[in-house]
C-alpha cells in the first residue's frame, strides 16, 4: 500500500483543486481569463455550488476567482445562458452548475426524485398535482419564464393566492414548488438567470446542446461509477465518504463503484500517516513539490466542502455561521478561509458595502498556522478582491486577533 505524509496528502488535494499554484498576476478587470480558461477550471472542478447569499459575491463565482484571480463574470452568465450551453443547473452537490456533458449522468436522481428530493419536492406532485401540469404547460408555450410570471398568471387564473410575506427563507409560492419540482426531475431546466438571480425555466430541448439531448442513456451503476470517479479526480486524495458527498452518493451503488474503481485501479489504497479512515488517491493524482497559492476560499468551496475532510488536512475547525444567532457566532456572519500556501493561516468575514463601494472585513481570526507574513499576505489579497469586486476601499473592523495588524497592512496599501 503506498503512504503518504499528512503534508503530502494536503499538497495533492490542494494540486487536484488547483489551488496549489500562485494565480497569475492580473493586471485588469478581467484578468486576461478567456472561456478556454474558465471552463478548464470548472471542468477540473466538476461543479460550481449555487447559493442565494451574496455577502461578497455569488457563490458559483467565487472558486474561479480563487485559482483564476479576477475574471469577467460575464463568462460564466454566456456559458450558462446561451447556446451552445457549457455548463448548465441541475442538483448535483446541492443547487450547481455543472459542464453540459455531466448532466446526463445525473438522470437517475432526477427519476428517483421521491427519495431523492426533500419533501417539499417529492410531494408537489400530489399536493399540486392540476398546477403541475398547468405549469408543464405554461413552460412549453412561453419559456424561458420565471417563477414570479408563472405566479402572477396563476394567481389571476385563480389557482394560487397572493404570496405570503410572513416568513422569509424558503417561503415558496405554488408556482415555485411547481417549478422546482419539474426542475429537480428535469422536466423543465433553467435557460438563464436574470439580473435578479431568479431561474429563467424552459424546456430541456431548448436548453441543452444537441450533442446532449442525443446522448444515449447512461446505466444507473455506470452513472454513479463515473460520479464517484469525478469527485475522486477532484479530491485528489481522501475517503469514500469525501468522494461520495462530491455529488451527495449514497447508498449501495456507492460500495460497488467503489469495488470497481479499485479493481480497475483508479482508486489506488493508501495510508495517509496519521489517518484512521481507509484512504484512496485517485490514479491520476500527483503530489507537488510545494504549494504556493494564496487566496481566500469562498464558503462553498469545493476544497471546503467537507468540513470533516477540511479538518483531517489543514487541522483547522471551520463552520459556516449564517444561520447561528449572531452572539453565538465565533467567527462571523460570512467567513472565507485564508488558503496561504499549503496552509490556512486566517478565518476573515467579508461584506461588500456596494452602496458605500467598500469591502468591509468585520473579524479576522488567525489560525494556529499564521505566520508572521499573514496579516501583509492577506492585506494583499483584499486588495485584489476588493478590485474584482469594484469596491474602492476596504476597512477592517477591530474584532479578532489578527485585526489589528491587518488593519495596518490595510491602511498601507490605500
Amino acid at each position: 500500500m503506498d503512504s503518504l505524509s499528512l503534508a503530502q496528502a494536503r499538497r495533492a488535494a490542494l494540486g487536484a483543486q488547483g489551488l496549489h499554484r500562485p494565480r497569475p498576476v492580473a493586471g485588469a478587470a478581467d484578468g486576461g481569463v478567456t472561456m478556454r480558461r474558465a471552463m478548464a477550471t470548472i471542468e477540473r472542478l466538476n461543479l460550481l455550488q449555487i447559493d442565494s447569499v451574496n455577502v461578497l459575491a455569488r457563490a458559483h463565482l467565487m472558486p474561479l476567482y480563487s485559482r483564476l484571480g479576477p475574471y469577467d463574470v460575464g463568462l460564466l452568465d454566456r456559458a450558462s445562458g446561451r447556446a451552445p450551453r457549457r455548463i448548465v443547473e441541475t442538483w448535483a452537490h446541492v443547487a450547481s452548475f455543472v459542464p453540459a456533458a455531466t448532466y446526463p449522468l445525473l438522470e437517475w436522481r432526477r427519476r428517483n426524485y421521491l427519495d431523492e428530493a426533500w419533501g417539499t419536492i417529492a410531494g408537489t406532485p400530489m399536493a399540486h398535482a392540476t398546477e403541475v401540469d398547468l405549469v408543464r404547460r405554461m413552460v412549453a408555450e412561453r419559456g424561458p419564464v420565471t417563477a414570479r410570471e408563472i405566479h402572477d398568471e396563476l394567481v389571476a387564473a385563480g389557482r394560487s393566492g397572493p404570496r405570503s410575506r410572513e416568513e422569509w427563507g424558503w417561503n415558496w409560492t405554488t408556482a415555485k414548488r411547481c417549478l422546482e419540482f419539474l426542475f429537480f426531475t428535469g422536466e423543465v431546466m433553467a435557460a438563464r438567470r436574470n439580473t435578479a438571480f431568479e431561474r429563467c425555466y424552459d424546456l430541456p430541448d431548448r436548453v441543452l446542446p444537441p450533442a446532449v439531448r442525443s446522448a444515449a442513456p447512461v446505466p444507473d451503476d455506470e452513472a454513479v461509477r463515473r460520479l464517484l470517479e469525478l469527485g475522486a479526480r477532484a479530491h485528489g486524495v481522501g475517503t469514500i465518504r469525501c468522494f461520495a458527498d462530491y455529488f451527495r452518493l449514497r447508498g449501495p451503488a456507492v460500495r460497488r463503484a467503489r469495488d470497481e474503481l479499485v479493481e480497475d485501479g483508479v482508486l489506488v489504497p493508501v495510508e495517509v500517516r496519521g489517518w484512521d479512515e481507509r484512504t484512496y488517491r485517485h490514479r491520476d493524482a500527483r503530489v507537488p513539490r510545494r504549494a504556493e497559492g494564496c487566496t481566500l476560499l469562498s464558503p462553498f468551496d469545493p476544497l471546503v466542502w467537507e468540513r470533516r475532510r477540511l479538518e483531517a488536512l489543514f487541522d483547522v475547525f471551520y463552520r459556516i455561521e449564517i444561520y447561528v444567532p449572531a452572539p453565538q457566532r465565533v467567527l462571523g456572519y460570512y467567513v472565507l478561509p485564508f488558503l496561504e500556501g499549503d496552509a490556512i493561516t486566517a478565518f476573515v468575514d467579508l461584506k461588500a458595502d456596494r452602496q458605500a463601494g467598500v469591502l468591509r472585513v468585520q473579524a479576522a481570526h488567525p489560525t494556529a498556522h499564521a505566520g508572521p507574513g499573514t496579516a501583509a499576505a492577506l492585506g494583499a489579497e483584499l486588495s485584489v478582491l476588493a478590485g474584482w469586486l469594484g469596491l474602492g476601499a476596504t476597512t477592517v473592523a477591530p474584532v479578532g486577533e489578527l485585526a489589528p495588524a491587518l488593519a495596518g497592512v490595510v491602511r498601507a496599501v490605500v
